[in-house]
């Protein structure tokens, strides 16, 4: 991905961000920190210089001046804050290689920020993944960068949904995919991710399970089980993009060409790639495996942020891009420290049922 994209968004929230106030409520919790200053200067440069390497690769030289300030500007304020960031591996390289404290996929960053003695969480990362991190962390504020920061699979399923489901199938156990809100979370007996759905699944000892709400994630694995799959028709909108012949194509242009594909993506695309995993396990796959050229079909900012770190591998990028992921951004996780604003709130009775349903996964190893 051409970070040269993300110009015009920047600007906008920059423009955007400088009108706010703090509000009352956070006022009262938080010192007040005046705006700082964002230029480019001598400053910024020695306390910047350091993290530019870590991204050379993917971020142009004559763009760092653009985001340092905003660098320095946050790394300074975690501390002001006692704050952490964590960064889902789709975030933009800026964020993931230079502000962010964690890394990983949405489970992982919240069970990450368990371990953490800061007092804020903010959230690198779209709605559902902020509201994992609080079920997990109850005590600590957890911050969203952007509340319109949402996710095409998590918003299509409800609460509602899943007590009609158990009217339908009585009996049936049912397993939520972690891209869920918590109020589905709580609805569901456990929760599983992309790396351990089938073991999830062949844990309940029954012949049936409702999986949802990827229909492609279900597919992937009733491919891998003898269990009986019942989907629910959800599924992400970038994954859900690529196709077979597309990944075939790419093939025949790169002789050569490794396919790790996420099992968000449809089954015919998972058949013809060379391996298929969760987030976690396509970057541990690159290291591991070291392939000379390299296709990752899933959100297209994870290929820059392993590229940045992985030598002697060729990246080839289809770019599907997530536009819930990139509502996050380096001026409005500034705003998020600054202002202590957009605080992630959930009931508390649904949060103790969603934290059941998410500990009883993480009780299986």
């Amino acid at each position: 991905m051409g970070v040269q994209n993300l110009y015009p968004q920047l600007k906008r929230d920059t423009a955007f961000n400088a009108s706010l106030t703090p509000s009352l409520e956070s006022a009262h919790r938080f010192s007040v920190i005046p705006k700082p200053d964002l230029r480019w200067t001598a400053e910024v440069d020695a306390a910047t210089s350091h993290l530019y390497p870590k991204v050379s690769k993917v971020i142009p030289e004559f763009e760092w001046p653009i985001f340092a300030p905003y660098i320095k500007a946050i790394n300074e304020l975690k501390i002001e804050r006692n704050a952490v960031i964590l960064a889902h591996n789709y975030q933009t390289p800026e964020i993931f290689h230079c502000v962010a404290d964690y890394v990983g996929d949405s489970l992982q960053l919240a069970k990450l920020a368990v371990q953490s003695t800061a007092d804020v969480i903010v959230q690198g990362g779209v709605h559902f993944m902020a509201e994992t991190s609080k079920i997990l962390n109850p005590s600590k504020i957890v911050l969203t960068p952007d509340t319109k920061a949402g996710c095409s699979l998590a918003e299509s399923i409800t609460a509602s949904d899943i007590r009609n489901l158990r009217k339908k199938y009585p009996g049936v156990p049912i397993v939520a995919y972690v891209n869920t809100s918590a109020d589905v979370k709580a609805e569901v007996d456990i929760c599983c991710t992309s790396s351990n759905a089938v073991r999830v699944v062949e844990s309940l000892g029954v012949k049936r399970v409702i999986l949802l709400p990827d229909r492609h994630l279900a597919d992937n694995v009733a491919a891998a089980t003898d269990v009986e799959i019942i989907p629910w028709n959800g599924a992400c909108e970038v994954h859900e993009r690529f196709t077979a012949d597309e990944i075939n194509a790419y093939r025949l242009d790169n002789p050569g060409l490794t396919v790790i594909a996420h099992p968000e993506c449809p089954k015919e695309v998972v058949k013809v790639s060379d391996f298929s995993g969760s987030t976690a396990a396509m970057i541990d796959y690159v290291k591991k495996q070291k392939p000379k050229s390299v296709l990752l079909v899933t959100e297209c900012s994870m290929a820059d942020n392993v590229a940045a770190e992985t030598e002697g591998t060729e990246f080839v990028r289809p770019c599907n891009l997530c536009p819930h992921m990139k509502r996050i951004t380096l001026p409005k996780i500034l705003d998020s420290l600054l202002y202590v604003r957009d605080e992630i709130f959930i009931d508390p009775i649904i949060a103790e049922k969603a934290r059941r349903s998410v500990q009883r996964m993480i009780d299986l190893g």
